[in-house]
């Protein structure tokens, strides 16, 4: 497939913006030839055709997804390149960034926010670049295109890329303004199986808590509008939240923040620049396009069949963000939201907001009409170990976790060399209190074998009830994140036929959440459950225990405790009564059938060592 690439700015590392040349079924010649050009709408002598394959087959554990790679003062720099006028229409473009995306992937369209360039994914282009075709739609700064005529352009898109993969998913992800062109794109293809991500959506632009300072613009002197932009900049983000995206948080205060010092400086006098990207006129056109937007995608809310996912700011002084996301929760049919309380307006563009992985937290990635757990599972990241190395990094300092191995010859070993490195293998053993023994096991194979360890995980986890209780990204989404699946024969079955490394807990919830007096018991089923299934693929089953943990913390009030203290026991009762549908063990006799979920009261001991012991490797035949 041909490429067309140009150099935007200076700034090293040097990056590139390719263009994808694409079919558009009934398209008008001038939008055809748009297609074609690169984001400043026309090819420059340091343009360089090239054959580039745009497809690999799989991403292995820990792969590079550049997060912090690209940061905001790459996006202003690129602005200055990307903003010189043409003439031309809106236009789609595929930065070079992106990189190869795996086989079958869907697309993904991003509709910009007010500024229009199209650039606002640039923290994200690398990472999502692999598991998506991606295309970002460019506004020129001088276009004037009605509301309306740019829902119909990127519906005709949409159309194109449906009828060219129907059984394919499209994802439109709508930045403040471009969330009502996405809204507005879904409620007039209700039909079409769409993904539609809104970071901060402007359809609350109505009740903006600028709304004061609006009417002010137009009559404010040109010499004075230059301030506007700048001054906006600090509203609608934060300077602080962009600058440390690139700086690892593990550093010594002193060079975290000596670094910080200089990202700052460097990136506060390239917001002058803003006055260029959005000049008065053009400011006042985005201002009353923004209101027909709102207007026109909050009407059509009803029509809205899509998957919905909308990330909402607290600290968002443009839009009253968490509100309009609870209130298209409540309006939309099929709607999930997290929030982020300490970011701004310009989420896409600050740190501790990696996409990709909310996207993979919430199971809205897939290929197909219908999520699959174990085939549309996208393997953790470099970024996302490290960010999870650096919040268990308390659990670990405490704890001390060690872990040993028994090899082939019946040697016990320090760390994991006992296990296997190729697949399938069974990893059966049973859970410790609260099962905190999961984040470090998993995070040990990672770390000394580059394998991942997909856990099978109580089905409320994942679901709407689950859903319903969470809006900030919690522990629920990060173990999705880190490959878990909910426990069922066809998932297990799926895990082994691709060679995984499977982790099962036979006990489930019912031993994480024991009772007083019932430290490392078990509570297994009577019958085997797994063998005859590890048998079929050959898998290698090893059998492991995790001593130590228990002594970590006092258990205070347990399952029967707080089923006597008067309204907590009672909603203990209300809640488990609606997980009756997920539990597993239903219909089975003795203790496992008990799978109560609760939250029992705990009181950390004097710091101890757990250790986590994999026994004796043995391959179960027919």
């Amino acid at each position: 497939m041909a490429s067309a690439v140009k150099t935007l700015g200076q700034s090293p590392p040097p990056s590139y913006f390719g263009l994808r040349l694409e079919k558009r079924n009934g398209a008008k010649e001038e939008r055809k030839r748009a297609v074609l050009d690169s984001g400043n709408g026309h090819l420059s002598s340091g343009v360089e055709r090239q054959e580039v394959d745009f497809e690999q087959e799989k991403l292995g554990p820990l792969w590079d997804d550049g997060y912090g790679s690209e940061t905001v003062k790459d996006y202003l720099d690129y602005a200055k390149d990307i903003i010189k006028p043409d003439g031309g229409p809106p236009r789609w473009f595929t930065p070079i960034s992106c990189g190869p995306h795996l086989r079958d992937s869907p697309v993904l369209l991003f509709l910009p926010g007010m500024d229009g360039l199209g650039l606002g994914l640039i923290l994200h282009h690398k990472s999502l670049g692999k598991v998506f075709d991606v295309r970002c739609m460019h506004i020129p700064v001088q276009d004037r295109t009605p509301f309306e005529e740019l829902v119909e352009w990127v519906e005709e898109t949409v159309k194109a890329e449906h009828s060219s993969s129907p059984n394919k998913p499209i994802y439109l992800v709508g930045d403040s303004f471009g969330g009502c062109l996405a809204l507005a794109v879904a409620a007039r293809n209700p039909k079409i199986d769409l993904v539609v991500i809104l970071a901060n959506p402007a359809t609350s632009f109505g009740r903006s808590q600028l709304q004061p300072f609006f009417p002010l613009l137009e009559a404010m002197p040109d010499e004075l509008h230059t301030t506007v932009p700048y001054l906006l900049s600090f509203v609608m983000g934060d300077p602080l939240k962009m600058a440390t995206v690139d700086i690892n948080r593990m550093l010594p205060p002193s060079q975290y923040f000596e670094q910080l010092a200089a990202n700052l400086t460097s990136l506060l006098p390239r917001l002058s620049g803003l006055a260029d990207i959005i000049p008065k006129e053009t400011l006042l056109w985005k201002l009353k396009l923004l209101k027909t937007a709102a207007a026109y995608a909050k009407s059509r809310l009803h029509a809205v069949k899509a998957e919905v996912l909308v990330l909402a700011s607290g600290k968002d002084n443009m839009l009253p963000s968490r509100d309009e996301a609870r209130m298209l929760r409540r309006r939309l049919q099929n709607c999930k939201v997290r929030y982020f309380k300490d970011n701004g307006h310009t989420i896409l563009l600050e740190d501790s907001v990696n996409l990709l992985t909310i996207i993979k937290g919430t199971n809205t990635y897939r290929r197909t009409r219908n999520h699959d757990y174990v085939m549309d599972f996208v393997p953790l990241s470099m970024s996302e170990f490290e960010q999870a190395v650096e919040r268990n990094g308390w659990f670990r300092n405490y704890a001390g976790p060690a872990m040993f191995s028994t090899t082939e010859d019946g040697k016990i070993v320090r760390g994991l060399s006992g296990v296997p490195d190729e697949g399938p293998v069974l990893l059966v053993g049973y859970h410790m209190l609260m099962g905190l023994e999961l984040s470090p096991l998993v995070e040990e194979f990672l770390r000394v074998k580059n394998v991942m360890v997909r856990g099978i995980a109580h089905p409320t986890l994942f679901s709407h009830l689950v859903e319903r209780k969470n809006e900030e990204f919690s522990l629920p989404d990060y173990l999705r994140v880190y490959g878990a699946v909910p426990v069922s024969a066809s998932n297990l079955f799926k895990l082994l036929k691709t060679k995984s490394h499977v982790l099962l807990y036979p006990g489930g919830a019912r031993e994480a959440l024991h009772r007083k007096g019932e430290e490392y018991k078990l509570f297994w089923p009577d019958q085997p459950e797994f063998v005859r299934m590890a048998a079929r693929f050959g898998a290698t089953i090893v059998p492991f225990g995790v001593i130590g943990e228990d002594d970590l913390v006092e258990l205070i009030l347990d399952y029967d405790d707080l089923m006597k203290i008067p309204v907590w026991g009672d909603r203990i009762r209300s809640d488990n009564k609606k997980y009756e549908a997920f539990n597993v063990r239903a219909g089975m006799r003795g203790e496992v059938a008990n799978q109560a979920l609760y939250l029992p009261g705990l009181l950390p001991k004097i710091p101890a060592v757990y250790t986590t012991c994999l026994g004796s490797q043995f391959r179960q035949r027919d």
